[in-house]
């Protein structure tokens, strides 16, 4: 079993694995650790992670990516409708709001929900874990932005399930970077100490985290964090490519921003430009051939200028590097240091902030770019039953505030701050609420400006009625932020207050004879499956009636007189939740859907396999059959074979590029029965000799022993001659057998087929050999043993007989000290 982490990220994924007391990062079919978050969708399958991102250029309006931006929100919400103006690809508003992208998929149109395009990337990682880990993958944690919403958390948790993956917790980036860095640390403080604080500050691709994390001995505690979902390296690249674009635009009378596929490739050239900017402050250089109109481009920039450009985006930084320091109530002398992790940090520019904000220098201990799956990778072992992993407790926080709003009795509007901001999580609270009918309670974000739909969903309390009186019902309600960093509302209960009738002396009499009865011990063992809720979830009400049962006692129903008591019930309340997931119904189709995709690119990916095997063969033996076999076929053969491979590319080219898998089976058959013979005789020419020789080495080594033999040699001189007569012939009969093949062997031409094979010349060398060599390598008979003369056997016997008699009377004499008197004796 194996348990992954997943960093998913913008642009790219990471995907870590616990194994063998440690953390690896798994590489892909490419051999590279990342795999780009990118889904393309041809006639006959989808192509995911590299492969996609490779013809991103030639099949622009088919790719997606950038698609994690878009889960769990609206269409219209501006940040979306900001994110899909530069994409090449059609984006839709779909039925419940959500975005859709529209793509040619099987030769037809056809939408995906920003879900199911999700869903399909994290099938493509968890078949490159299982490739790499060779068993099946279902455990994971995965990597989410800490400033994600309730509904983009969902989404995620959504498109793992649909994928086949079992999430134990989803994480938050900046508390798995944090979980990688103190879980090796072995000098941290003890719990009562004061503890070791450590900034860390995460800048990708498209996102800025930073967060105050308090590390004891064995666990670690997040202070805060702050994000700017906004800030990342695309903002310095995009700004980048419009200096490029107008510069161009100027200079070569071509305008980028008019063509989607110039735009991808100006995005590519000036990402690489800041890379380089990060080593070196000159002017460094950028060429892009064939950009526009067949015109090549040429520009360059140097660090200062970026730097310049750029100044608005820094300015942002400084101010989240400020806003978590503030929210974490810490001074600067508190902090220890500053961990930087995420591609971006290695810009100058930023480097210098965190010094300037934090008054340290940025480390970095950490790998800037696996973090975030490592820690996802040790998270999920430490959930995980199947591994053994060093204690080490979390504690995370709630980015932001949560409230709970309602209507009283009177129909006014009531609300109530659960989970402030910064707040411990996961954590539960018990609200209670006096009602006479079920009543709802709206849980949404407390700052409604923040979020296009601040609601984060509706519970509606049922089957509350008034009390015996008339009165108001006592309801308790749990409310919860799970280990996903979801809102829910666990349970509501009911305390309600019942009378219950006490029966007579006699009455419990009978009731008591009935027990003893099959009856009653059958209504006794049902009435002990089914326990009360009070006496499994609250233990002073248990106590209470306990308390009860022992007044009853029969004493004082002598009389027969009932009397009534009063006992206290606890009822699980039905709660009805609309939130923003998808039903059961829904789920399960997606499930399916998403099945018959992966099972549709496994069937397409085996005929392109075995179209490419055909196309292989083709060139491979034509290359051969004008080299290296050339010998090994006729003239003709040659013209007549050299004409089928070329009539088969022809076809693959043309009628065969879109047939079935069992077409190019049947065609690779065919061209191999006439392939695969010139090989064989290339192979035996080569193998042949070799078999002769070892054939022939087996020979001389019985003709030796034979001659040793008849030379009266004392190795052999143990065998019966009629044996070694047997093995003079069969060296005979086989030497014969020998010459008679190799003459036949050498006399056969280069392109016919040999009239013996060198299995057949191992399979007489193995008759040969069970033959011979039981008879050559029989062990020589052990020597006899003389025996002694009877005279030494008598004397040893006579000696064996007086060593009796002078050991007899010791062990008389030992038996009898060995008694004990049965008497006590006089002591003078």
């Amino acid at each position: 079993m194996s348990v992954i982490g997943i960093d998913f990220g913008n642009d790219g994924c990471y995907i870590a694995v616990a194994r063998q007391g440690g953390i690896e990062t798994i590489t892909n079919d490419y051999s590279l650790r990342s795999t780009p978050a990118c889904v393309a969708f041809g006639e006959k399958n989808r192509i995911l992670g590299v492969a996609a991102k490779n013809q991103m250029t030639t099949n622009m309006k088919n790719t997606v990516y950038g698609f994690k931006r878009l889960l769990g929100r609206h269409f219209r919400d501006p940040k979306v409708q900001a994110e899909i103006a530069p994409f090449p690809y059609k984006t839709v508003e779909l039925p419940d709001r959500s975005v859709g992208i529209a793509v040619r998929y099987l030769n037809e149109e056809q939408t995906f929900s920003a879900l199911q395009v999700t869903s399909m990337l994290f099938t493509k990682l968890k078949l490159t874990a299982e490739q790499a880990l060779g068993i099946k993958v279902n455990d994971v944690v995965i990597g989410v932005p800490c400033y994600f919403t309730d509904a983009e958390r969902r989404a995620v948790l959504e498109a793992a399930v649909i994928s086949g993956l079992n999430v134990l917790r989803l994480m938050n980036e900046t508390t798995a970077t944090a979980l990688a860095y103190g879980i090796y640390k072995q000098d941290l403080p003890a719990p009562e100490e004061k503890p070791r604080n450590v900034v860390f500050v995460d800048c990708g691709h498209s996102n800025l985290q930073v967060s105050a994390v308090a590390f004891n001995k064995g666990k670690l505690k997040m202070l805060a964090t702050a994000a700017d979902s906004d800030l990342g390296g695309r903002q310095i690249d995009h700004l980048l490519a419009t200096y490029f674009a107008n510069d161009f635009k100027t200079r070569y009378k071509v305008d980028a921003t008019t063509s989607p596929r110039a735009w991808v490739r100006l995005l590519t050239e000036v990402e690489k430009l800041k890379k380089q900017m990060s080593a070196n402050s000159t002017d460094l250089p950028i060429n892009i051939e064939c950009f526009m109109d067949d015109k090549d481009v040429s520009g360059k920039l140097n660090r200062t200028a970026m730097e310049s450009m750029a100044e608005s985006l820094f300015n942002r930084v400084e101010i989240t590097l400020q806003t978590c320091l503030a929210d974490s109530n810490l001074r600067l002398d508190d902090i220890y240091g500053v961990e930087v992790v995420g591609g971006s940090t290695r810009i100058p520019a930023i480097k210098q902030l965190i010094e300037k904000v934090f008054r340290k220098t940025a480390s970095t201990t950490l790998n800037q770019d696996e973090a975030v799956a490592r820690g996802c990778a040790l998270q999920c072992a430490m959930l995980s039953p199947a591994f053994k992993v060093r204690e080490f407790s979390i504690t995370d926080v709630q980015p932001y505030s949560i409230r709970l709003v309602w209507q009283d009795e009177s129909g006014q509007e009531g609300d109530m701050e659960v989970f402030p901001k910064n707040h411990q999580v996961p954590f539960s609270k018990m609200l209670t609420f006096y009602r006479r009918e079920p009543f709802t309670l709206q849980a949404q974000y407390t700052d409604p400006a923040s979020f296009p739909d601040p609601i984060i969903g509706n519970y509606t309390i049922q089957k509350i009625a008034p009390g015996p009186e008339g009165e108001c019902q006592k309801v308790k309600v749990k409310v919860r932020v799970n280990l996903h960093g979801l809102f829910t509302i666990a349970s509501a209960t009911l305390t309600e207050k019942k009378e219950a009738v006490e029966e007579p002396a006699e009455t419990m009499e009978t009731e008591e004879k009935q027990k003893n009865s099959g009856e009653g011990d059958a209504a006794a063992q049902g009435s002990e499956n089914q326990k009360t809720p009070e006496q499994e979830g609250a233990p002073d009400q248990k106590m209470d009636t306990d308390k009860q049962a022992e007044g009853a006692a029969p004493a004082k129903n002598e009389g027969g007189e009932k009397k009534v008591k009063n006992v206290m019930k606890t009822v699980e309340l039905p709660i009805n939740e609309v939130n923003k997931s998808h039903s059961a119904t829904d789920m399960n189709n997606l499930v399916e859907r998403e099945a018959q995709m992966v099972q549709g690119d496994k069937l397409e990916n085996e005929r392109i396999n075995a179209k490419n095997a055909v196309e292989e063969y083709v060139y491979d033996i034509r290359s051969r059959i004008y080299e290296e076999l050339e010998k090994y076929i006729s003239e003709g053969d040659r013209e007549k074979l050299g004409r089928m491979l070329e009539d088969t590319e022809n076809w693959l080219y043309e009628d065969g590029e879109d047939c079935k898998k069992q077409v190019y089976l049947d065609k690779l058959t065919e061209l191999k029965k006439h392939g695969e013979p010139i090989k064989d005789r290339k192979r035996e020419r080569e193998d042949l000799p070799r078999a002769f020789e070892s054939l022939l080495s087996s020979i001389q080594l019985a003709r030796k022993a034979t001659e040793q033999f008849r030379n009266g040699e004392e190795k052999y001189s143990h065998l019966e001659a009629a044996q070694v007569e047997k093995v003079e012939k069969a060296i005979t009969e086989k030497q014969e057998w020998v010459d008679k093949n190799m003459g036949a062997s050498v006399s056969t031409p280069l392109h016919v087929n040999l009239p013996i094979s060198a299995n057949q010349v191992k399979s007489e060398k193995g008759t040969f050999e069970a033959l011979v060599n039981p008879i050559i390598n029989k062990p020589k008979p052990k020597p006899k043993v003389e025996e002694p003369p009877p005279a030494e056997k008598k004397e040893g016997e006579e000696d064996k007989n007086a060593g009796e008699q002078t050991n007899g009377p010791k062990n008389n004499e030992q038996q009898q000290s060995s008694e004990k008197p049965t008497e006590p004796m006089d002591v003078d």
